[in-house]
């Protein structure tokens, strides 16, 4: 008996998102078994088991009566969530080494840009200036995790190490070595009291959207070391209100924000946000997906749903994540 095909539904601009890139790992990994491309190869949809997606459009898996499981290629479920038409089968979200290191990558990174003072000093370089400023140590700054799964525990634990006071706030509490640990809207306020540094990573929910506003920035702590609070939204550009962000900047609410995620992306050009000097920006590559390992994971899930072993880290579509 033929084995069940993989569609691939992959819908984004960048290199990394290249359809060919990835069906031509998938084939590599999968062996005999066909993976068709639903945008340019001709197939019989009843022979499609499993779609491997990426911001599919609305309805496109309606077209496979047979299909058994969809996986979805980044961390973000939201665009597949946000389908009334998804059919009745398990979304499996990726949870992979890989992306996890990057994305700790890039919190760390921008953590410690804003504990090291580097706006400051790219504007001395500019100007040729020799005028290095006091230097606290990390211990003296209090980083908040806003959500802490798989990737905010990960996050959090690097953090550690590097002597920052680290705290998680999650929906539901998530224990972790050495993190201070709140949970449940009741907490909210005390943990971002105590926060300098507050990086986002949430998944987009209906509870979540739109949680990055102002209300929630004027509870951040205000006597630390930076000299006002900062905001690293690395999460979804759903849970950010934009022209809050900028209102905030600019009446000292917030000292300054790293994000990597948008209202709308690609972000316009004639957003206000590129401009802003206390801005920094990146575009949505946090933690860009690597086909290879990501392939690799599907194909294992594939072939152990077939020996009957149950999918690992399936969405609760109740939750959202």
């Amino acid at each position: 008996m033929a084995k069940g095909a993989l569609a691939l539904l992959i819908r984004g601009g960048t290199d990394n998102w290249a359809p060919e890139r990835w069906k031509a790992r998938f084939e590599s990994e999968l062996g005999d078994r066909a993976v068709v491309s639903v945008a340019e190869d001709r197939f019989d949809p009843r022979a499609v088991h499993y779609a491997a997606v990426w911001k599919p459009d609305a309805g496109a898996l309606r077209a496979f009566p047979d299909l058994k499981a969809v996986f979805n290629l980044g961390a973000g479920v939201d665009a597949v969530l946000s389908d009334p038409t998804f059919p009745q089968v398990p979304l499996v979200r990726v949870s992979d080494e890989d992306l996890t290191s990057r994305m700790t990558e890039y919190v760390v990174m921008h953590t410690l840009m804003h504990h090291r003072q580097q706006a400051y000093l790219d504007a001395c370089q500019q100007r040729r200036e020799w005028a290095p400023r006091l230097q606290w140590p990390a211990k003296a700054v209090r980083v908040g995790i806003l959500g802490m799964g798989v990737l905010g525990r990960h996050a959090a634990q690097a953090l550690r190490s590097l002597g920052f006071q680290v705290a998680g706030w999650s929906r539901t509490a998530h224990a972790a070595d050495g993190i201070d640990s709140y949970a449940g809207p009741d907490r909210l306020a005390a943990f971002l009291a105590r926060t300098d540094i507050l990086v986002c990573l949430l998944p987009l929910t209906p509870q979540t959207r739109g949680i990055l506003c102002r209300p929630l920035f004027a509870q951040l702590a205000r006597d630390g070391v930076l000299g006002g609070p900062v905001v690293i939204n690395a999460g979804r550009g759903g849970l950010q209100i934009e022209d809050d962000i900028l209102a905030c900047l600019d009446d000292g609410t917030l000292k300054a924000v790293t994000l990597d995620v948008f209202e709308r992306e690609p972000l316009e050009v004639d957003s206000p946000l590129w401009r802003h000097p206390a801005v920094r920006i990146s575009p949505h590559n946090a933690a860009d997906t690597d086909p290879d390992a990501i392939a690799a994971y599907v194909a294992a899930q594939i072939v152990d749903f077939e020996a009957g072993r149950p999918l690992r880290n399936v969405v609760d579509m109740g939750r959202g994540y």
